[in-house]
């Protein structure tokens, strides 16, 4: 059994995927790479399949009709042997220091391994301006195994993304999350929705993780994410109703899934109101009617008692918060 299966999902990406599968040879063969072709048009599933042919005992190849990104998660775990999971972007890539997280990850696996492997993420961007690591030294033990009870509380530029974490396999079988086809920004609901089930982890502070921002059409664009709005609020609700709060009995996990769905709600407003369009407004307010329906207690919460409640204001005074907010978000964090 391989230490670690990396799944690449990849769509139209003949011009960048190779960069993304080099950084992934050196894991040699504790690694498996599967690359998931989602109905390419152009040359991506041919190149996939020479990397397959090049070097069979690391490279494996699923053809699939375009589902989109979720279902290429769905599909790399469907097909995943490895014990731990991990999902790479086919515009990002992993740094020099994959070799060091295997050995750490393998002496993690020896001494009876976690549930979630914690690394930090690097964003690159296309004009060099903006870089920076996003690490998570000041809210995770280093070096050993530890539980939630051990974490403290995270910044508000901090969040678990797909691009620092790595899994249990057997661990993601068990919760039995399905990623939902042709959404985007489905990732957070994979690693929200998973964290249910965290107990033991381990933190390795090294960028592992090279975010690439800038590519034309990327769904981080700040032009894509207003277009594509409706699929914040989808991936939002769906981490919302995957648990109610209340029955999450440890109080430290309680409290990062709070912070995660609060990061979540804000984005999903953000981009939605920078629209500025009746629709927009009114498809905010159906979101926290839905999540009302689920969790009522929890629901009014984030809508009256946080600074959410000052984007999620009609008419011109939450236009006006709203921009506010995204400046600041956005000198916070260059996340496009």
């Amino acid at each position: 059994m391989k230490l670690l299966t990396v799944t690449v999902p990849c769509y139209n990406s003949q011009d960048y995927m190779e960069t993304c599968l080099q950084s992934l040879l050196p894991g040699g063969d504790r690694v498996e790479i599967i690359i998931i072709d989602d109905g390419s048009t152009d040359r991506t599933g041919a190149i996939a399949d020479a990397y397959a042919e090049r070097y069979p005992d690391v490279v494996r190849v699923v053809h699939q009709e375009n589902g989109g990104h979720g279902e290429g998660i769905n599909q790399g775990l469907r097909h995943a042997t490895g014990r731990y999971f991990k999902t790479v972007d086919s515009d990002d890539w992993l740094s020099d220091d994959f070799p060091h997280f295997l050995d750490v990850l393998e002496d993690c696996e020896h001494r009876g391994g976690v549930d979630l492997f914690v690394t930090n993420y690097h964003y690159e961007h296309a004009d060099g301006k903006g870089d920076r690591s996003i690490n998570f030294s000041n809210a995770l033990p280093e070096g050993r195994v530890f539980s939630w009870a051990e974490t403290r509380p995270f910044r508000v530029d901090q969040i678990l993304m797909v691009h620092c974490c790595t899994f249990r396999t057997e661990m993601l079988r068990k919760t039995r999350l399905e990623m939902p086809k042709h959404c985007f920004y489905e990732d957070n609901y994979m690693v929200y929705g998973n964290l249910q089930a965290v107990e033991r982890m381990y933190y390795l502070n090294t960028d592992l993780y090279r975010y690439f921002i800038g590519r034309e059409g990327q769904s981080v664009q700040e032009s894509v994410m207003k277009q594509r709005y409706s699929h914040q609020i989808r991936a939002t609700e769906l981490c919302f109703r995957t648990v109610h709060l209340d029955d999450v009995g440890d109080k430290r996990k309680r409290n990062y899934l709070k912070h995660e769905l609060f990061i979540m709600f804000g984005i999903a407003i953000l981009h939605a109101r920078l629209n500025r369009t009746e629709r927009s407004d009114r498809d905010i307010e159906q979101m926290w009617e839905r999540c009302r329906a689920f969790d009522s207690r929890w629901a009014d919460h984030f809508r009256n008692q946080t600074p959410l409640r000052l984007i999620s204001l009609p008419g011109s005074l939450g236009t006006t918060n709203v921009r506010l907010f995204y400046r600041l978000a956005h000198t916070v964090v260059r996340f496009n």
